[in-house]
């Protein structure tokens, strides 16, 4: 698979020739000013929350592609009200097959509104099954659900914040990294605002202590994953 991170915790990963696009927050991201949020590619959106910095270029991507959204039902009845139509909501505990492979929604311990104040729902990750499996845990703390997001099978690798304050910090990641025996994690959601700044080489020394293996792509970096 294919992994390009777009800043804060928006990335894509291609799977099966479709793109699956996380938490669209490039425009107003200073660390992503060299991604043109027009040109990104985009088949299934998939949002964890409705927090600003998780949703910033939704519908504006969503409604330049027509891809398909995947969310809370609280989220698609907002975007209805934004003039997307595309979109499937889905809720914690729910799983879906689509023609790329089957999604898992998963609980978070955050919480969640729009910008413009609209609830949106209960946070959530997603665990995705397909050539691989990878599971995005959204915005989180550490909980003791993660030990059931293997209970599908086995994970190849993840995607957590790391950026602590807000979620959870390097240390809990590990953990949680352990919790579900994956040894591969790459690192979202740090660096971008002041409260979330943290020292990339600490974070990942810690990791390789703990037997692990912590990715920090580069803005706009792709790798394989």
């Amino acid at each position: 698979m294919k992994l390009t991170y777009f800043g804060h915790s928006c990335f894509s990963v291609e799977v099966k020739g479709k793109h699956l696009l996380f938490d669209p927050f490039i425009t107003p991201n200073e660390l992503a000013k060299g991604i043109d949020a027009n040109s990104v590619q985009a088949d299934y959106i998939f949002v964890s929350h409705g927090h600003a910095d998780h949703v910033a270029d939704l519908v504006s991507i969503a409604k330049r592609t027509g891809a398909l959204v995947i969310c809370a039902w609280e989220i698609y009845v907002w975007l209805q009200n934004q003039g997307v139509e595309n979109v499937h909501p889905m809720n914690t505990g729910g799983k879906k097959e689509f023609d790329f492979g089957l999604v898992k929604c998963v609980v978070a311990q955050h919480s969640s509104s729009l910008p413009d104040g609209t609830y949106a729902g209960n946070p959530m990750g997603f665990v995705i099954r397909a050539d691989k499996t990878f599971y995005y845990s959204g915005d989180t703390a550490l909980t003791v659900e993660m030990q059931l997001v293997t209970r599908g099978g086995a994970v190849d690798f993840a995607v957590m914040p790391i950026g602590d304050n807000f979620t959870m910090g390097y240390d809990d990641a590990a953990r949680a990294a352990h919790m579900i025996n994956c040894h591969t994690v790459v690192g979202v959601h740090y660096n971008t605002f002041p409260y979330i700044v943290i020292d990339m080489v600490k974070a990942k020394d810690h990791f390789s202590k703990n037997g692990l293996n912590l990715l920090l792509p580069a803005v706009g970096e792709t790798i394989n994953i």
